[in-house]
């Protein structure tokens, strides 16, 4: 009959490298925070199990046997290979890492980020590859099954196992392009509404926030087309005579990105005449990733790169 495998007891091997490199029940103790009293009873105990007296009495002091100075190293290294299994795993050196990071992003918010994000990467992670996505994947099953490992935009999926943190609050402007009838005189809600204008949907809807204002007013815009892009529709506005609004940061908002997304083409900002809600731009990911230690360095340049004002790709 096969005896059992013994019990293996972590404290036991750093008591033992304590023990070692110390040579001395009491300086053993301190090093770990017990009672030279317990101390004494776990070299007993590793006497036991090694059947080695590991270190004898010589004079006042304490030396080793021969069978302690072999495992002098070994115990070190076992040491050392626990603190790191144990560590959290956000300790990353982001230098080290080799991976793919796949993220999601309406595209005038990965052309703003896209720059900055780079700039970090080729900083601190030159190993490290971005792939962005367009909006076209349902995200919280994106993120569950990990097809994208980042989701950055307006986040409106409710999925209770999402985690979403938000990362700037923009308004919407008017943009329009240089020498536009709008941009002489004072804007007013019936002369906005009587322009024409380009609608940003994925989903191909004509109406939204400021029709709603508008409306409350008596009035109504005509929407001349209905892009899903933010990028396309600000090229179309700084050709051409329509409206487009895009996301800016708020008065008095630290610089970022988003602060040149339009006046990088051009295009000449309005403030809107009624008022419209804020757009809260937000990152999403799965609960997998919150202790990763590469998923965590993502996120940390993320962060870094919405405070980081730059031209945004076009």
């Amino acid at each position: 009959m096969n005896s059992p495998d013994p019990v293996i007891d972590a404290n036991l091997a750093v008591a033992l490298d304590a023990l070692l490199t110390e040579q001395s029940v009491t300086r053993a103790a301190a090093r770990l925070h017990t009672s030279p009293a317990a101390m004494s009873r776990t070299l007993a105990r590793l006497r036991r199990i090694l059947q080695d007296p590991l270190l004898v009495r010589a004079g006042q002091s304490m030396v080793p046997t021969p069978r302690a100075q072999a495992l002098r190293d070994e115990a070190a290294t076992a040491v050392r290979h626990l603190r790191a299994l144990l560590t959290p795993g956000t300790s990353v050196d982001p230098a080290t890492l080799r991976t793919t990071f796949t993220l999601q992003a309406a595209d005038l918010v990965g052309a703003a980020l896209a720059p900055g994000l780079l700039r970090l990467v080729r900083e601190e992670a030159p190993e490290v590859a971005l792939r962005f996505r367009a909006e076209e994947l349902e995200a919280g099953p994106a993120l569950r099954d990990g097809r994208i490992d980042l989701e950055i935009g307006a986040i409106d999926h409710i999925d209770p196992e999402t985690r979403v943190e938000e990362l700037v609050v923009l308004r919407m402007m008017a943009a329009v392009r240089p020498g536009h009838s709008l941009t002489e005189g004072r804007l007013t809600p019936a002369r906005l509404a009587a322009a024409e204008h380009i609608a940003v949907s994925r989903r191909g809807r004509f109406t939204g926030p400021l029709d709603t204002a508008l409306a409350e007013r008596n009035l109504h815009r005509r929407v001349v087309a209905v892009l899903p892009s933010h990028v396309a529709a600000m090229s179309l506005a700084a050709r051409s005579d329509v409206v487009c609004l895009v996301p800016t940061a708020l008065p008095g908002a630290a610089p970022s990105p988003f602060t040149d997304a339009a006046t990088a083409l051009g295009l000449h900002l309005l403030d809107v005449p009624v008022p419209l809600p804020p757009v809260t731009i937000g990152m999403a990911w799965h609960p997998r990733h919150a202790a990763d230690g590469a998923h965590h360095w993502l996120r940390g340049a993320v962060r870094r790169a919405v405070h980081t004002p730059g031209e945004p790709m076009a």
